[in-house]
């Protein structure tokens, strides 16, 4: 039996999981010509990962990554901003860290509250 708060967790982590891998290729392929930056809808994502916790994360997956329309485009045809892809990647890091950290506190309690009371208090 899973408890519902870890199938959220478990997809909330599984799609930023996916977020970082796509902005790591944006930063690894910042002076690769003609490449376009891409990211995945974050709530679009995780409300198809919650209907169906088995989909892949990947281009291949049911919410494909999306083109960033906002970015300048170079002069080689490449838009990726370096500045932004690293902001984006600190602010999924710490929604990573969040994340994990309540799933750690919240299974905690539960282990302690499934825990045998020795004194009887």
């Amino acid at each position: 039996m899973q408890l519902g708060f870890l199938n959220v967790y478990r997809s909330i982590l599984s799609v930023r999981e996916g977020r970082a891998a796509l902005l790591a290729d944006n930063i690894a392929n910042s002076d690769t010509p003609g490449y376009k930056a891409v990211d995945l809808p974050f709530e679009q994502t995780l409300g198809s990962q919650l209907i169906d916790p088995n989909m892949a994360i990947t281009q291949a997956g049911v919410v494909a990554p999306e083109y960033r329309a906002s970015n300048k485009v170079g002069l080689d045809g490449n838009d990726v901003s370096l500045d932004l892809e690293r902001i984006e990647a600190a602010k999924n890091g710490e929604a990573m860290v969040g994340a994990t950290t309540f799933l750690h506190q919240s299974t905690a309690d539960l282990v302690m509250a499934l825990r045998p009371n020795p004194g009887g208090n």
